[in-house]
């Protein structure tokens, strides 16, 4: 298939997802069209059989294809972190350069102001040119400001740590259309969100997590020798489906929670209280239209006759017995 080639199908099978709703029944509806249409599931037993495929090489063949789209998706995922990671750098070059250009010009008084620690001694004996030291005396006083300014120069560094615009959040695949919290992060798509929520690298078997997960409603805690340490708790914005939800624990690192939504929209939040996203922001390329069962028939249909005209194959309304599929 051409690069690109793909994309030419991306209408009808988002009529297909839209229609049954989930991931799961979409992959469904593609292998059991290979089972009943095509001989992709009909073994190779005898040399006079002239369909289907040798034994394990149909399973192989899923699996050569998913390998690479999987491929493509970690050179995404390892783009995006690279991006995030050269912001960043740019911002804090950008804060220190800022602080820099703000920053005041000592008065001439401010050079002596260590004198009277040094020469502390000297302001008791001649009454000389020193004499005049006295008179700095009252700048010590500034040298709070140059103290609390030095402090303040660091500031513009710590909102990087913590991602506050929806384009910093859009550059990292576990906050892609979602956002980085204090405590985890989550991301969306139309009908699913993710969760990750870090753990302590001690953390590696799934006993020593308990997740509480309602249709309205998590708690996420990691089980101590001293009792619950709660991680993440709270109330959902929406409902969510608990049948279709679950959560693994990526050893020493974090708890994957995979949520299901009940309605299909974009969500602005997690957990009630929290800051909301701008969803104007995010990318809404994954959002379908409605599509009805006779308009999917129609999407099908004239997705099959546009593939079989490019192969020079005949048509649907051409077409007296189902296709089969060699290998």
């Amino acid at each position: 298939m051409e690069p690109g080639a793909a994309e030419l199908y991306d209408q009808a099978l988002l009529g297909i997802l839209q229609h049954v709703g989930n991931v799961q029944d979409f992959l469904r509806v593609l292998f059991g069209f290979l089972y009943r249409k095509t001989d992709f599931y009909r073994l190779l037993r005898h040399p006079s059989d002239r369909m289907g495929f040798p034994p394990g090489a149909a399973q192989a063949l899923v699996l050569q294809v998913f390998t690479a789209f999987e491929h493509m998706a970690r050179q995404d995922d390892e783009k995006r972190r690279k991006e995030l990671e050269e912001k960043a750098r740019k911002e804090a070059e950008e804060a220190v350069a800022a602080a820099a250009e703000q920053e005041p010009v000592p008065a001439p008084g401010q050079e002596v102001e260590v004198g009277p620690s040094m020469d502390s001694g000297g302001l008791q004996g001649a009454p000389g040119p020193r004499g005049a030291v006295p008179e700095v005396a009252p700048s010590s006083g500034e040298a709070e400001p140059l103290g609390a300014y030095a402090g303040a120069a660091e500031l513009p560094k710590e909102p990087l740590a913590l991602p506050k615009r929806q384009e910093q959040f859009q550059r990292n695949p576990d906050s892609y259309n979602g956002a980085v919290r204090e405590n985890y992060t989550w991301s969306q798509d139309y009908t699913d969100l993710e969760l990750k929520v870090p753990v302590p690298k001690h953390v590696v078997k799934g006993r020593q997590v308990s997740v509480a997960l309602s249709s309205s409603s998590i708690r996420v805690a990691v089980l101590e020798e001293n009792g619950e340490h709660v991680l993440m708790e709270g109330k959902f914005t929406h409902k969510v489906n608990t049948e279709s939800s679950l959560w693994s624990l990526e050893p020493g690192k974090c708890v994957l929670v995979s949520l299901n939504k009940v309605g299909e929209y974009w969500w602005s939040a997690v957990l009630e209280g929290e800051e909301h996203i701008d969803i104007d922001k995010i990318n809404k390329e994954r959002s379908m239209a409605t599509v009805d069962e006779e308009e999917h028939a129609v999407l099908d249909r004239l997705t099959f006759d546009y593939h079989q005209k490019l192969q020079g194959k005949p048509q649907s309304h051409e077409l007296t017995r189902p296709p089969q599929i060699g290998h």
